[in-house]
C-alpha cells in the first residue's frame, strides 16, 4: 500500500521520514535496477572468497546498509549536499552465480561494473573483501592505469598465498603488473602491523608507490597526509579504496585483519575531507566482517566513512560537469 501522506509533504522524499520507517537501502536513495539518469551508483559486493583468515565480510554491505540510516542529507563540515550535486541510487548487489570459484567470481564482479561504468556512473562500493577493487579497476581502467588513494593497516601487494594469486592480500599488485594501477600516481596510507619477513610488502615500494606507514601519519598528521595524497595522485583520474581495518580497532572490531595503533575516525574523516578535488571515477569501502562486531560499531562507522566518501564523489561529478559546460 501506497501511504497517503496527510501533514507532512517533505516526507515524500524517503530520505526526510523517520529513520526507523521503510526498506533500507544506501542512504535511504532509491533502490534501481537501472542505470539510467544517474551519476552515483552504490553497491554492495556480498563476497569473501578472497579472505586468507577469517571470513564474514559477505555479510558486510547488508549491514553498512542499515547503519547508513542513520545518516541525513547534508555534510556541515564539509558543506557537501552530496543528494544535491548528484544523482544517487542503490544499484543493489554485485552477487555472484559462482562464489566458490575465485576467477569465475571475480570476472562476474567484472562484469556488473563494466556496466556501470559504460553508462557513465560513478560506483561507490563496499565489500566484501579486498580483492573486490581489483575486477572494479579492471572496469574502470580499460583506457589506462589511474592513480590510488589507498588507506589500510596493509598494502595488499603480496603475491602467491595458499595457492592464489587473487585474494585480498594482492589485489593492488595484479592491479599494477595488469596495467590498472600507475604505481607512482598511487598512496598507501596508514600500513603498520607485524609481518611474516621483512620484505612482505616491497613491492610498494619497489613499484614507486608513496608508502605512508602509521608513526610517519602519527609524526605528521592527517592534514599534512592529505596534502602528500593530493601531490602524488595529481590531476588524473583516480580511485579511492578504504580498507575500514585502516582504523584502529576500538573503531572497527569488526574485521577480518585488525592491527592496533590505527587511524582514528575523526582523522579518517577529515582526511577523505581533504581529497575533495580529485578526480576520482569510482571509490570502495571493505572488509567489514558483522560476525565479529556484534555491537554493530564497525558497520556504523563505515556507514559514516562512506558517507564521507560519498561527498567527494559528489565534488567530482560536479566538477566534471563545470568543465563540460
Amino acid at each position: 500500500m501506497i501511504k497517503d501522506i496527510q501533514h507532512y509533504p517533505d516526507m515524500a522524499n524517503p530520505q526526510l521520514r523517520p529513520r526507523y520507517a521503510g526498506i533500507a537501502s544506501f542512504f535511504r536513495t532509491p533502490a534501481v535496477e537501472t542505470l539510467a539518469n544517474l551519476d552515483i551508483g552504490l553497491v554492495g559486493i556480498p563476497f569473501d572468497g578472497g579472505v586468507t583468515h577469517r571470513s564474514g565480510a559477505r555479510h558486510g554491505p547488508r549491514a553498512v546498509r542499515e547503519q547508513t540510516t542513520l545518516i541525513r542529507r547534508y555534510n556541515p563540515a564539509s558543506q557537501v549536499a552530496p543528494f544535491e550535486l548528484a544523482r544517487v541510487a542503490d544499484l543493489g548487489d554485485a552477487w555472484l552465480e559462482q562464489p566458490y570459484e575465485l576467477t569465475a567470481a571475480l570476472d562476474e564482479i567484472q562484469r556488473f561494473f563494466d556496466q556501470v561504468h559504460a553508462a557513465g556512473v560513478l560506483p561507490l562500493s563496499v565489500g566484501g573483501d579486498h580483492s573486490v577493487s581489483l575486477p572494479i579497476l579492471r572496469a574502470l581502467a580499460k583506457a589506462g592505469p589511474v592513480g590510488m588513494v589507498h588507506i589500510d593497516a596493509h598494502c595488499d601487494t603480496g603475491d602467491d598465498y595458499l595457492g592464489s594469486r587473487f585474494h585480498h592480500g594482492a589485489p593492488f599488485r595484479r592491479a599494477v603488473e595488469e596495467g590498472l594501477l600507475d604505481p607512482r600516481r598511487v598512496i598507501q596510507i596508514g600500513i603498520r602491523g607485524s609481518l611474516n619477513h621483512p620484505a612482505m610488502w616491497q613491492f610498494s615500494t619497489d613499484s614507486g608507490m608513496r608508502v605512508v606507514s602509521m608513526e610517519e601519519f602519527t609524526d605528521k598528521g592527517w592534514r599534512w597526509v592529505a596534502q602528500e595524497a593530493r601531490r602524488v595522485v595529481g590531476s588524473g583520474p583516480a580511485y579511492l579504496s578504504f580498507d575500514v581495518d585502516g582504523l584502529d580497532p576500538v573503531f572497527a572490531p569488526g574485521t577480518g585483519t585488525p592491527e592496533s595503533g590505527g587511524i582514528s575516525m575523526i582523522e579518517a574523516q577529515r582526511l577523505i575531507r581533504e581529497l575533495g578535488g580529485i578526480d576520482f571515477v569510482g571509490a570502495d569501502l571493505v572488509e567489514v566482517s558483522p560476525p565479529f562486531d556484534p555491537s554493530g560499531l564497525t558497520a556504523q562507522s563505515a556507514a559514516t566513512l562512506l558517507f564521507e566518501i560519498l561527498c567527494v564523489l559528489a565534488l567530482a561529478v560536479e566538477q566534471r560537469r563545470a568543465e563540460r559546460r
